[in-house]
């Protein structure tokens, strides 16, 4: 809830009574203020954007491992299962990009490589990946030492209607939020032509997994599994300024910056046999639904996001 449009989804929360408390996951002492016993905890606590933990690392540290820590300890006490939100960035930047070192941008028809849960977690990852890859190693063995069950989620981007992003954290709202306003954007790193490639899922397809995986627990239990759009919707940046102009009818003058972070990676698609032999789950929004009903919420909502996006 710390972005300011975020009171969008505490709109909806309150809409399905939901109940909210708002406290820092970070802080043991917060955790007092809970009198509530839970049977199941999704853990999605994170600072999300891996470029933040560059200059603000205990933000990170914080708001991924110590919040996970807190919450473990909140499951143990109440005996709760756990699901846990992790990411595909636990994955060596290194062995990504060495298999990609010769990659030029490709058709979908031709991306035939996905990355499975047993691809190298080798260093470097950067200090997010650290932080959450620490984090699915705390609940393992949280779950030997206390007999929890859990299941962790190496999620790929996740996209989708109610989404407000910005330059480090949300690429695909961010690029139909520039486009739709006519706003400067500009490709980064890899030469700035735009050719990296990710897998997009969209928000409503991973909550139908987790639905599943609550379902299950007590059969399908202790286990990692790689979540994402897939092949079929993956996209590379260029792709998705084509996509951006065809939906906004606004073209853009896309920028170059030659900087390539340390951090970047060439290619990401997610393998999601794993996940899909265990529950039959299977991603049903396009890229192009994601689009539309993104820009159906961005439009939506067009006059308070003008101030503060």
């Amino acid at each position: 809830m710390s972005r300011k449009s975020s009171v969008f989804n505490i709109n909806k929360l309150n809409e399905n009574e939901i109940k909210n408390i708002k406290i820092d996951l970070s802080s043991k002492k917060a955790f007092s203020q809970i009198n509530e016993k839970f049977d199941f905890i999704i853990d999605c606590c994170a600072e999300p954007a891996v470029e933040v933990a560059k200059y603000n690392r205990n933000l990170v540290f914080n708001s991924n491992l110590r919040s996970t820590l807190n919450i473990l300890e909140k499951a143990k006490n109440d005996n709760s299962k756990i699901i846990y939100l992790s990411t595909s960035r636990v994955y060596s930047i290194n062995k990504i990009n060495d298999l990609f070192k010769n990659f030029k941008l490709k058709s979908k028809l031709k991306r035939k490589i996905s990355i499975s849960e047993k691809f190298s977690t080798n260093s470097p990852i950067s200090l997010y990946g650290f932080s959450k890859l620490s984090s699915e190693m705390l609940i393992k063995e949280y779950s030997y030492l206390f007999k929890l069950k859990y299941i962790i989620n190496r999620c790929g981007v996740i996209s989708g209607s109610g989404q407000y992003g910005k330059q480090d954290q949300g690429f695909v709202s961010l690029w139909l939020w520039r486009h739709l306003n006519k706003m400067p954007l500009k490709y980064q790193g890899y030469g700035g032509f735009g050719n990296q490639v990710r897998d997009i899922l969209d928000i409503q397809d991973l909550c139908e997994l987790i639905k599943e995986q609550i379902l299950k627990i007590s059969k399908i239990n202790n286990r990692t599994f790689n979540v994402g759009g897939g092949i079929r919707n993956s996209l590379s940046l260029k792709e998705l300024t084509s996509l951006s102009e065809k939906i906004t009818k606004n073209s853009l003058n896309i920028g170059k910056s030659l900087n390539t972070s340390i951090y970047d990676i060439r290619y990401y698609i997610t393998n999601n046999k794993k996940v899909y032999s265990k529950y039959k789950w299977r991603v049903k929004k396009s890229i192009k639904e994601i689009l539309k009903e993104t820009l159906y919420t961005l439009n939506k909502n067009k006059s308070y996001l003008s101030k503060i996006l």
